[in-house]
């Protein structure tokens, strides 16, 4: 098995705090933490942790923090042959605020300073032998070229809708699974009353074969075929929810590429991403998958 992915990729530096404190006011920080990050990045490193070949496709600078950010997703068997350097800018940082008690955070990020990858620089054979290609849509233009190469070739492209930006509904209309968070999903809805059910049957109808909208720690909405179905979330000691998104998105096509039914699909992705919550930063806590199989045995 074999993903492809093209999209963000980050240094997280990440903090813990008991609260916010007053403008002007110091505040001393209980732990500290340096992680690779971004969507597609860090569903990458879930799917090759899980035995999952993986390429990535973006860009770093040619400062530290590209430097580290190649080296995290190297380290995990990640190929990075797809990963343009750009000389003399800066790589996309991130700082991130969690709250002790509650585990959620607040993101304080800036994208990277050089020209986003283009369609001319991915490569032809980008596809070859891939089971599956992920996209964030950040780079718009070279992720819809690449959603309809696969279009093409016959490979399932699945979208992290995180934010409905310029050009995101183009690239929608690409793709055969749709995962977006409450935020997309409310964009979409507009002035109209949020309902996560209406909601995800409207996502579907752009020509996926399943839409999902992610709620947290409310769980999960889809529409797949006729069945539209909640999937709940799973409780756990909640230390950090950075990157719980990107590690269900990793699951999610874990369980495609596995032919498991769309329920098993969304409960194996749910209970994947709430393990990754018991440690601070994206990836440290991404669990095996005889941890993800043994914790849903016991919750049976």
């Amino acid at each position: 098995m074999k993903v492809a992915g093209l999209g963000q990729c980050s240094l997280d530096h990440l903090f813990v705090i008991d609260s916010f404190p007053e403008p002007d006011t110091k505040k001393e920080v209980m732990k500290w933490a340096v992680s690779g990050g971004g969507p597609v990045a860090t569903a990458l490193v879930s799917l090759a942790r899980l035995g999952v070949c993986c390429d990535f496709h973006g860009i770093v600078g040619d400062d530290e923090s590209g430097r580290k950010i190649s080296e995290s997703l190297r380290a995990e068997d990640v190929n990075i042959a797809g990963l343009l350097t750009r000389k003399k800018s800066d790589s996309q940082v991130a700082f991130i605020a969690v709250e002790k008690e509650s585990g959620k955070r607040t993101i304080f990020w800036k994208r990277p300073e050089a020209a986003p990858l283009s369609p001319l620089e991915l490569p032809d054979n980008f596809l070859d032998d891939a089971d599956f290609l992920l996209v964030d849509g950040l780079m718009t233009e070279v992720s819809v070229y690449a959603a309809g190469k696969a279009k093409e070739k016959g490979v399932p492209v699945m979208l992290d809708a995180g934010r409905l930006r310029e050009g995101m509904m183009e690239l929608v209309r690409l793709c055969d699974y749709v995962v977006a968070s409450e935020e997309f999903a409310k964009a979409l809805a507009g002035k109209g009353p949020f309902v996560p059910e209406d909601i995800v049957v409207r996502m579907k109808t752009f020509g996926a074969k399943a839409a999902t909208i992610t709620l947290g720690d409310k769980g999960s909405m889809t529409a797949c075929g006729d069945e539209v179905f909640y999937t709940p979330a799973f409780r756990v000691d909640v230390v950090d929810t950075t990157g719980a998104g990107d590690v269900f998105h990793g699951g999610y096509i874990y369980g495609l590429l596995q032919k498991w039914d769309i329920r098993e699909v969304l409960r194996f992705a749910s209970a994947f991403a709430a393990l990754k919550c018991r440690e601070l930063g994206g990836r440290k806590g991404i669990p095996t998958l005889n941890e993800v199989v043994a914790f849903l045995k016991d919750y049976d």
